[in-house]
């Protein structure tokens, strides 16, 4: 039985292995399928279930969302992974202590009402809470790598370095959470470096960075078997920091007992020392943590071991049944170092043997564990055994786990790319690389930049032949530079950005930064100790004071630096080179041989790197300028791409070295260059992102962050250095719509320098009318939370503020007592306190959360303020960058800066003011027109009221409010508009009011004209009306007789007899203009001949007054002393000798000439001769207005007066210039009312009603012909008055010189004039320009009309006829049914039909006195007469309208060429005291006068008094100069002419070294007359430069400048 019994039971035991075999199996997937679910549901929780396979990208992520202004200790569940990924990228460690909101979601206690009292209650009451269904809590580790899992490689990288910045331990194995494949990944890894200091044999520091990819260092791995008590997380932070959780561990706030997606991963860290005695280990070293049990994660622990200089196993004992028992046996067989930890022995430190260490742990102070572990530690890593050193890059090497880079195709390929780059970097000097590599960016583009600062401020006295030298030198400079070789590397970098993807490309730049990175670094490094030290040594002979020593030092630290600038070889010096080959392709505008692409690809490959997240150098800080064509190219390319987004510009000032670009990067999750070797130098620009849901309550697009080198500490600095800075700090204020300026420490000195930089920059701003705010961060201040130290450091900063703005104030010649003088500024809210950046000593220390906080509560503030800002448009900023920086050039900021876009939305503003006053005149037009039939008719006899016009123009006033109002609300520059908004309100309303003021002047003076009118009307009436009274008799007689013949003859007989009755003795007679002048003048001046005056002459346009005025007499005062005597000599010289006027006096007089042209102009417009007649009392009105003038101007301010010729001449040029007006008008007015022409015209109508009577027809039918005939002069008078007023608007909107402002308008005269060569008509545009627009909008308009006869007029004209015609015809209907219902006669016809047409004709009841209709009683028959001879009078009338005659027959004030002079020619005329450029804002503007562009002074005749040749400056040049002009007998600089007073202070000229070619052709084409005009030359004054533009050239530049 035994035998038999023995095999059973080994089956039996066979049979219950396998089993268990199976059942383990079964419990494993079970476990797994629990945990695949369990994980599933992680990523649901967190809404990261879509991004597991379409990744969070890192630009979502580091946009401006909602998450950017909240700053909590404690979220809701689902907000955790975005606060954990906010307080993340702000290197705020308690990312992984955040709290989450406790929700009880399955069960809501409920109390009951239980009286009992029993106990054994409250123990089933505790039993029931305890089994409250719950959520399980999330596991913190879980949340970093559900978003590890779910981010795309950029984002991983980034959070990877922002967890090394927190001295977190960084996934360096991790698991698939559902295939369990193990990833390596490598990439996250490449942009951290570690620093650390150690002793070398010598005992000496030395201090090393390395990438952590590459550093080679000895590795410690733990890892344990089994469940243990102790945390080997926390013992491994005790032995690295135990004041920071390095390694997260079951004990840290945030951890759960549900932890799934860290089971596997494996944690790396380093411990890097400072050199210091209390280092914990003396080199730096490598810590890895394998999380869970190292026997279910085989694949990690054989890695990890093979890996490891010293491993650490935490176990609870030794069990030889253990199923790890081997793999331990294994461990301590091996030479490298163990050392085991056992959570359930008491024992210490035991030697088993050599390099193999036992350790209890239970019942142990952890303290004392951790001291041990790391003796025991030390001792390995000391020894021979554990000399195997790690290096992080060989992970890659194992086969069977992926790598990142290597699983990604785009990643590889970038980084092949980059490889590919640097092997031509290869065994180079890193000093030489950039003469090797980047030859445009050296020598040459230094050259070219101070040749640009050269050009700005110009010294000689021949400024035009010396900006032309200086702009030659600088085109031959962009010629050598384009004749520079394309290195390899560069046609690599472009033909590599050209060929891939986005993806690829973002790849190889990171990669290629990295690579430069590290490339550089150790020399820089090297470098920059070797400048601190010198730095250092200076400092020390200053304040001893040894000249000779110091001098040596500093020529020594000055070579360290130009070392530093040639080591110096990063991304953007690449970029900066492309930047470099695109400006002198464009300016020798021609591609570069060895260039595959077309260079105006170039901004577009740059603008893609911008929108990916690089930064773009907006300074070069090697050549201190900005490469303005350039950047121009970049923006214009990146509006392409992106649209005109809005972009708030956010600037930061500070010290060298005091952490701004730390300060950005933790803000905005940024990654501007921070290491020691690699401090920002000039400018740099990156965008951020907001996000849509953001756009609304932000009004911007994008926050564009301005990163700018440290400025220098200004004891030691040149004044080369300090005018930089000054040259740095006004750009980026100017720029920024927000300035951080930062401060680093306490020091007061360091303080003052950058202050006062800070305060003269705002100072600047507020003199030209920028608007910038700023905002005072203070870092590294040791107790931020002490109130009363923060209350006297505000109070401090205050006062120091104050003290900085009196000295700036002195320099920038400014009143300001202040700096709230200068800038809105609370120094209680824009005054930030920061705590040290280090919670700790580095190289160990955590960021400091209170650091971090103080981060997130400044970006709180700033898009508090950014979102009370519209920001500005990219178009606004590349205008702005190229305002100021053209204002830096020359030199004086304040006096140069010219606000592009300002002057650009002024422009837009003076457009729409166009459009509203020609609004206001347009409906008031009408207006009058309807008023002017009343008032024929009539209907209107007494004055007309202000309130009635303004109740008839309340619509389109109302119109005209609602458009400006949208207009200032919506335009995307409200912004700047909002200045203007009060004072056009008020030129609006002061319109209005001067519109309705002068529209009830006109309208009364209509009426009282039409008084004095209705004798000559009633008089002519009562002969038609005696004429055809006559005819009817003589009809009657002649009755029977048909024969045309007879009729005819009789009637002419008839006609003749009557005409010469009506013939009065005093007819209308010609007149004589200039006789009747001449008449007025001799009886105003009895004693002098008038005979002198020559018709041909013309006053108008003499070149110069001298022979009209003399000196005024005044009686000489004795003066005592030489000065006395000298300035009695001068007076008695000047009265005798003559008089010499200066050029103020000139413009003066000019000034003068051309108001009382205007005045007078308006003066015989409102004698209205047309429809009242001539008389010489005009000629006495306008005479004695002039005399007025003049001796109104004589009294003035003036030391001389006119001569009785001026006067003369003057008054004999107005009436030769008004002639042919007064002439035409009295032309009309006699063939409107000769008795002998009007009959005339009228004699077929008579002839025609003559044969009516002759056939017997009808009363009622004649009386209806008679009417037609009648009406056929009102719809003649109203059709022209309606097409005038249509026309008008018609060539507003369609005629390209006058659809636009009065700007617009210029462009064009300036156009036909270059187009025609007519000398004369540019003189006449130069002295006189209102009269030139005049003339100009008058051949405008003729030549529309005659262009647009056939296809707008008529047809305009047919419109008007047409709608007549139909009002006629209702009004004859309505008439006819009136009388029928009131069963009236032929009076009450006749007075309804005219009262229903007043309103659009000159028709009344009194043009019928004298007819005879009594005898009418057929209305039916008289309405179809109206009807049947309406359509043959409406075609006659028709007919007559042409070219020839339309312009004739309208009314001198009516004329669409008068309307539209109205309208344009409402503005300002003030012309340059230097070129006579015309003013080209609106009339009474606010402000300066100002010109897009000046002219060549020599065309106003202006000479050099020592030459006395014509001057070939322009004033926007020379005044850039210290030359010198005259003025009141003095000599003022031209940099300071407003100092002349008059009219000089009232000019706005800015500096601008545009080539204005019009003018210069304009001089080269006319020179021979200019020279006759002004009888003086040029000489050799007129630059070759010049003689090379075109009349092409001169008309195509004028699209540019208007």
């Amino acid at each position: 039985m035994k035998h038999s019994s023995q095999p059973t039971c080994k089956i039996k035991t066979r049979k219950q292995q396998k089993d268990v075999e199976q059942n383990m199996a079964q419990v494993f997937n079970t476990k797994r399928k629990q945990m695949r679910k369990q994980m599933h549901n992680l990523f649901i929780r967190h809404y990261l279930k879509e991004n597991f396979h379409n990744k969070l990208r890192a630009a979502d992520v580091l946009q401006i969302s909602s998450h950017s202004l909240q700053s909590r200790e404690s979220c809701d569940e689902e907000e955790l992974v975005q606060t954990f990924l906010q307080k993340l990228l702000m290197m705020n460690y308690r990312a992984r202590y955040i709290n989450i909101n406790k929700t009880n979601e399955h069960h809501t206690p409920q109390t009951e009402n239980d009286k009992s009292g029993d106990v054994g209650d409250f123990f089933k009451e505790v039993s029931f809470s305890n089994n409250l269904i719950s959520k399980d809590p999330v596991h913190l580790m879980d949340v970093q790598m559900a978003v590890f899992h779910c981010a795309d490689s950029f984002l991983k990288q980034l959070m990877v370095t922002k967890l090394s910045q927190c001295q977190f331990a960084l996934p360096l194995l991790v698991p698939h959470p559902f295939t369990q494949q193990i990833e390596f990944p490598l990439w996250t890894f490449r942009q951290i470096n570690k620093s650390w200091k150690m002793r070398n044999t010598n005992n000496e520091i030395i201090s090393k960075e390395e990438p952590v990819y590459k550093a080679e260092t000895p590795m410690v791995s733990f890892f344990r078997f089994g469940s243990v008590s102790s945390s080997k997380s926390q013992l491994m932070n005790n032995l690295i920091n135990e004041k920071h959780n390095t390694f997260f561990h079951r004990n840290c706030p945030g951890s759960s007992r549900t932890r799934l997606l860290m089971d596997g991963v494996v944690e790396i860290a380093w411990f890097c020392p400072s050199g210091k005695d209390t280092d914990k280990f003396n080199n730096c070293v490598a810590f890895c943590n394998l999380h869970g049990d190292a026997g279910d994660n085989e694949k990690q622990l054989q890695i990890q071991t093979e890996m490891s200089s010293v491993n650490v196993v935490l176990l609870t004992q030794l069990d030889e049944k253990n199923k790890n028992a081997t793999k331990i046996q294994n461990l301590y067989r091996d030479k490298k170092p163990l050392i085991c930890l056992f959570t359930g022995n008491e024992s210490a430190l035991t030697e088993r043997r050599k390099g193999k260490y036992k350790i209890g742990l239970k019942d142990r102070n952890q303290s004392e564990v951790a001291n041990e572990l790391r003796k025991t530690l030390n001792k390995c890593l000391s020894s021979s055994a554990s000399a195997y050193m790690f290096r992080l890059k060989d992970l890659s090497k194992h086969s069977d786990i992926r790598v990142d880079e290597e699983d990604d195709e785009d990643c590889r390929r970038g980084r092949e790319a980059a490889q590919q780059m640097m092997s031509l970097l290869k065994k180079k000097n890193l000093r030489e690389i950039k003469e090797s590599f980047l030859p445009c960016q050296g020598k040459l583009w230094h050259q070219w930049c101070q040749k640009n600062k050269e050009l700005h401020r110009p010294q000689g006295e021949d400024i035009e032949e010396e900006i032309s030298r200086k702009q030659t030198e600088m085109k031959n400079i962009r010629e050598q530079q384009h004749k520079l070789y394309i290195s390899d590397l560069i046609r690599f970098f472009i033909k590599q950005m050209d060929l891939y993807n986005v993806n690829v490309n973002i790849y190889f730049l990171k990669w290629l930064r990295m690579h430069l990175d590290e490339y550089t670094s150790a020399d820089l490094s090297a470098l920059h100790h070797k400048y601190n030290d010198k730095w250092s040594t200076v400092l020390k002979l200053k304040e001893k004071d040894k000249s000779e020593q110091f001098k040596a030092k500093q020529t020594e630290l000055e070579r360290i630096s130009e070392e530093l600038q040639a080591a110096s070889f990063g991304l953007e010096h690449i970029m900066r080179e492309i930047g470099q080959i695109y400006e002198s392709c464009l300016s020798v505008k021609k591609n570069k041989t060895d260039l595959q692409f077309d260079f105006s690809s170039l901004p577009n490959l740059t603008a893609e790197m911008m929108i990916f997240g690089f930064p773009l150098e907006l300074m070069d800080g090697d050549a201190a300028h900005v490469p303005l064509i350039w950047i121009t190219a970049v923006l214009v390319e990146l509006i392409q791409k992106l649209g005109d987004q809005r972009v708030f510009v956010l600037s930061v000032l500070g010290l060298q070295s005091s952490g701004k670009s730390t300060m950005l990067n933790a803000m905005f999750g940024l990654q501007f260059a921070v290491s020691a070797g690699r401090c920002t130098r000039g400018a740099f620009m990156q965008l951020i992102r907001v996000s849509e849901e953001m756009k609304d309550q932000m009004k911007f697009d994008y926050i564009l962050v301005v990163d700018t080198e440290g400025l220098r500490a200004l004891e030691l600095s040149g004044r080369s250095t300090r005018h930089h800075d000054n040259e740095l700090a006004t750009f980026v204020v100017g720029l920024g719509n927000l300035t951080l300026i930062n401060i680093f420490g306490e020091n007061p000195a360091e303080m003052q320098d950058i202050l006062q930089i800070v305060v003269q920059a705002f100072l600047r701003m507020k003199k030209v009318k920028l608007n910038p705010s700023c905002m005072f961060v203070h870092q590294n201040v040791s107790d931020v939370t002490a109130g009363e130290k923060n209350m006297e450091g505000r109070r401090r900063l205050q006062k120091t503020l104050d003290k900085m703005t009196k000295l700036a104030a002195k320099e920038e010649d400014s009143d300001a007592e202040c700096f709230s003088d200068v800038i809105n500024f609370d120094v209680h809210k824009d005054v930030k306190y920061f705590a040290q950046l280090w919670e700790g000593s580095p190289p160990m220390a955590p960021p400091n959360p209170n650091y971090c906080e103080n981060i997130q509560e400044l970006k709180e503030t700033i898009l508090l303020q950014a979102s009370k800002s519209n920001g500005m448009r990219l178009t606004h900023l590349h205008d702005r960058i190229q305002d100021l920086w053209k204002a830096l050039l020359n030199e004086r900021f304040v006096f140069s800066f010219s606000n592009s876009l300002e002057i650009s939305v002024y422009r837009r503003l003076e457009t729409e003011y166009s459009k509203w006053t020609w609004t206001l005149r347009s409906a008031m037009l009408d207006m009058e027109n309807k008023i002017h039939s009343k008032t024929e008719n009539e209907a209107i006899n007494n004055e007309i009221e202000v309130t009635y016009i303004q109740r008839e123009l309340e619509e389109k006033s109302e119109e005209v409010k609602n458009s400006m109002s949208e207009f200032f609300e919506r335009d995307p520059d409200k912004g700047i508009l909002i200045q203007w908004k009060t004072s056009f309100e008020l030129k609006i309303k002061d319109l209005e009011e001067n519109i309705v003021r002068e529209t009830k002047k006109k309208l009364n003076v209509t009426l009282q004209q039409q008084k004095l009118k209705r004798k000559t009307d009633a008089q002519r009436t009562q002969h038609e009306n005696t004429l055809l009274e006559k005819s009817k008799e003589l009809a009657l007689k002649l009755k029977d007789k048909n024969n045309e013949e007879i009729l005819k003859r009789e009637f002419d007989l008839f006609w003749e007899e009557c005409v010469k009755k009506i013939i009065t003795d005093n007819p209308i007679k010609d007149i004589d203009i200039l006789g009747d002048v001449r008449i007025v003048l001799s009886e105003m001046n009895k004693s002098v001949s008038v005979e002198h005056i020559n018709e041909n002459y013309c006053i108008l346009h003499v070149k110069n007054y001298l022979n009209y005025v003399m000196v005024k007499k005044s009686p000489i005062k004795k003066s005592s002393g030489l000065t006395g005597q000298v300035q009695n000599v001068y007076k008695v010289a000047k009265e005798k000798l003559g008089f010499i006027l200066s050029k103020d006096d000139e413009i003066q007089i000019t000034n003068l000439i051309s108001d009382v042209v205007q005045q007078t102009d308006t003066m015989i417009k409102s004698f209205n001769i047309s429809k009242l007649g001539y008389n010489i009392s005009y000629i006495q009105q306008l005479t004695d207005y002039i005399k007025k003038r003049i001796t109104e101007y004589e009294e003035e301010s003036v030391n001389y007066v006119f001569k009785n010729e001026f006067f003369m001449d003057f008054v004999f040029s107005i009436f030769k210039r008004a002639e042919k007006t007064i002439t035409d008008q009295h032309r009309m007015f006699r063939e409107a009312n000769n008795p002998v022409l009007y009959l005339k015209k009228k004699r077929n109508e008579y002839y025609s009603i003559f044969k009516k009577y002759c056939q017997g027809a009808t009363s009622a039918a004649i009386f209806g012909e008679i009417i037609c005939q009648k009406l056929k002069r009102p719809i003649e008078q109203s059709v022209y008055k309606q097409t005038a007023k249509d026309l008008a608007d018609e060539i507003r909107s369609n005629c390209p010189s006058l659809n636009g402002n009065r700007s617009n308008l210029e462009k064009h005269i300036m156009k036909k004039l270059a187009e025609d060569e007519n000398f004369s008509a540019f003189i006449d545009y130069i002295n006189y320009p209102k009269d030139h627009f005049k003339d100009f909008i008058i051949g405008e308009v003729s030549q529309y009309i005659r262009d647009q006869f056939s296809i707008k007029v008529q047809p305009n004209i047919k419109q008007n006829i047409d709608l007549l015609q139909k009002r006629i015809m209702t009004a004859a209907h309505q008439s006819t049914q009136h009388v029928q219902v009131n069963s009236g006669d032929v009076d009450l016809w006749l007075k309804f039909f005219t009262k229903k047409l007043s309103y659009v004709l000159k028709f009344s009841v009194k043009d019928f006195s004298g007819v005879k209709h009594d005898d009418v009683d057929d209305y039916k028959l008289l309405e179809e007469v109206i009807k049947t001879e309406l359509p043959s009078l409406i075609t006659e009338i028709n007919r007559d309208f042409s070219t020839d005659t339309f312009d004739i027959k309208l009314d001198l004030n009516k004329k669409p060429d008068e309307i539209l002079i109205d309208h344009f020619c409402r503005c300002c005329w003030i012309q340059c005291p230097f070129c006579k450029a015309t003013c080209t804002n609106i009339e009474n503007h606010d402000g300066d006068h100002s010109v897009p562009f000046h002219r060549v002074n020599g065309i106003n005749g202006v000479y050099d008094n020592e030459t006395q040749n014509l001057c070939t400056d322009f004033c926007s040049t020379v005044v850039l100069s210290p030359k010198r002009f005259t003025s009141s007998d003095q000599w003022i600089p031209f940099n300071e002419y407003r100092k002349a007073g008059g009219v000089y202070s009232k000019w706005s000229i800015t500096p601008d070294l545009s080539e204005l070619p019009y003018w210069k052709w304009f001089v080269c084409r006319f020179q021979k007359q200019l020279e006759e005009y002004h009888e003086k030359t040029f000489q050799d004054k007129i630059l070759d430069e010049w003689r090379k533009y075109t009349k092409e050239d001169a008309i195509e530049s004028l699209d540019k400048y208007f």
